[in-house]
């Protein structure tokens, strides 16, 4: 087979040109792009957003069981003021640096899910969230993630929708891993652009003049370089709407000068773009409260309500909050009891927050701070059931993905 010269051009451009910096397999990643590009099947345009609270997060003064005077009882130093408590009922309420949460929750907006865990906590921060991010048996060694087979699902049945982003890491989490569907990782928009090589800025734009002419070329060679065309097409396509982002989307709402709100607001631009990204994963550090926990926690719980609260005004006034649902994680909770330190030690079942449009509430049975399982509080919902409610908010079907049938959570 003779290879033309206008193909010799196409491919040495396209090494040159053609490559989306993403910290994926770009060849897999571009065949993909061309799948999506060659695929017209419609979606809803469903989204799942989780942010991992790494380190363990205290449950306990997240949502308070102010109600309860063991609590107090087991927690002289750090417990919250009962008139300080966000309350939900006459048994529990919200840190009082919550309340943006708070208002969520009263439009009825943000669920919260009591009692969350596991059989037999690990209390290793490793192997416990490698439970969290497996899902898989939990004598077993994990071998891939939750996420990563659920996208595997979703590659054999809607291609253009198999795809999810990690943001503000250079490591892909564990619940993304698989053996067949690679996902980027990216720190910042920045990272996320055509790579067109070094030199003035006018070389970079005859180089992608020329890219674009040779796709758009009728000459010989164009049917055996369709699926490169395909491909290449949509990169240049995907950079240059990417590239765009910053300039041209505005919030509906000021976001906090935080971390997790930065990566929350390069979310909502993304889905407001339409990229295939089903999935984004986000990570909030520093949950591990060994000492002089009161602080610390305090800030955290405020960084993570402002994201939340700024993120979901954003995607209302984008006429997005309905496609959009988004879950908090933590590896496990922290014991009942405060320790010497005026901190907590890992512990076993905790609470998660899940925004969830019209469907917010309680859910699940709060655990008893006296019938205890060597100090730490008993699981009352299984994380597994979670995982269940929000594959089905991705309509995935759950048996697949872990392994057996847990009954969904209604939140989603």
């Amino acid at each position: 087979m003779t290879i033309s010269a206008n193909r010799r051009e196409f491919l040495k451009l396209f090494g040159a040109a053609g490559v989306i910096s993403l910290g994926a397999n770009p060849a897999q990643f571009l065949a993909r792009a061309a799948d999506v590009a060659g695929n017209s099947t419609p979606t809803d345009g469903r989204v799942l957003v989780l942010i991992q609270l790494a380190g363990g997060n205290d449950g306990l003064n997240t949502l308070i069981p102010y109600g309860d005077s063991a609590y107090y009882k087991a927690r002289p130093g750090i417990g919250i003021p009962k008139n300080q408590v966000l309350r939900i009922n006459d048994h529990v309420g919200l840190h009082p640096r919550l309340s943006g949460l708070k208002e969520l929750y009263d439009e009825g907006n943000l669920a919260i899910v009591q009692g969350v865990g596991y059989p037999q906590t690990d209390r290793s921060h490793f192997r416990s969230m490698d439970i969290w991010q497996s899902a898989q048996p939990l004598n077993q060694a994990p071998r891939d993630g939750w996420l990563g087979r659920a996208l595997e699902w979703q590659f054999d049945h809607q291609p253009e929708r198999a795809e999810g982003l990690t943001l503000g890491t250079d490591k892909l989490p564990l619940a993304f891993v698989s053996g067949r569907v690679s996902v980027p990782t990216l720190r910042r928009l920045e990272d996320f652009q055509l790579v067109d090589g070094h030199g003035p800025e006018s070389h970079q734009k005859l180089k992608k003049e020329t890219l674009t002419r040779i796709l758009q070329s009728t000459a010989e060679g164009k049917q055996e370089l369709d699926f490169l065309r395909r491909a290449t097409a949509t990169a240049l396509t995907n950079a240059d709407r990417l590239k765009s982002l910053n300039s041209n989307y505005k919030p509906a709402v000021d976001y906090p000068a935080t971390g997790l709100a930065n990566r929350l607001k390069l979310i909502a631009q993304m889905v407001a773009a339409e990229l295939p990204a089903r999935i984004y994963y986000v990570s909030l550090d520093g949950f591990d409260t060994h000492a002089q926990q009161e602080g610390g926690h305090a800030a955290l719980l405020a960084e993570l309500g402002g994201a939340i609260l700024a993120f979901q005004r954003d995607l209302v006034g984008h006429g997005l909050a309905d496609k959009v649902l988004l879950s908090t994680f933590s590896e496990f909770g922290r014991r009942v009891s405060e320790n010497g330190s005026l901190g907590t030690d890992h512990g076993a079942a905790s609470m998660l927050f899940a925004l969830s449009p019209n469907k917010g509430g309680l859910y699940g049975t709060h655990p008893s701070l006296t019938d205890l399982e060597d100090g730490d509080l008993k699981q009352t919902s299984d994380f597994r059931s979670v995982y269940a409610s929000l594959l089905n908010w991705l309509q995935i079907p759950s048996e697949p993905v872990l392994g057996e049938r847990f009954a969904p959570i209604g939140f989603a």
